[in-house]
């Protein structure tokens, strides 16, 4: 699986999995993006996660990288809810 990390002055960034520029229908945040805080999910068709980025997030990329590998579809309200736990989203 396609992974990178960087930190960039006061800013964390890990991306798990791989979205082509033209080849995802959305892009759903979780946390608080206004806060620097947050996990990207790139969606593709049906709601399947493609790739996913935590910032400023830790300890989120075996949950990022396990709804990647399931390719199943996943609700995007849940995805945008911090009360759902993502290792549960991923059928763990």
């Amino acid at each position: 699986m396609p992974y990178f990390y960087t930190d960039q002055y006061d800013l964390g960034m890990e991306y798990s999995g791989y979205a082509d520029p033209d080849g995802y229908d959305e892009v759903v945040f979780r946390g608080d993006t206004g806060r620097r805080e947050f996990i990207a999910f790139w969606l593709g068709a049906g709601g399947r996660v493609l790739a996913g980025m935590n910032v400023n997030t830790w300890d989120a990329s075996d949950a990022i990288q396990a709804l990647v590998r399931g390719r199943q579809p996943v609700d995007k309200n849940a995805l945008r809810n911090l009360e759902y736990p993502l290792e549960s989203l991923a059928g763990h």
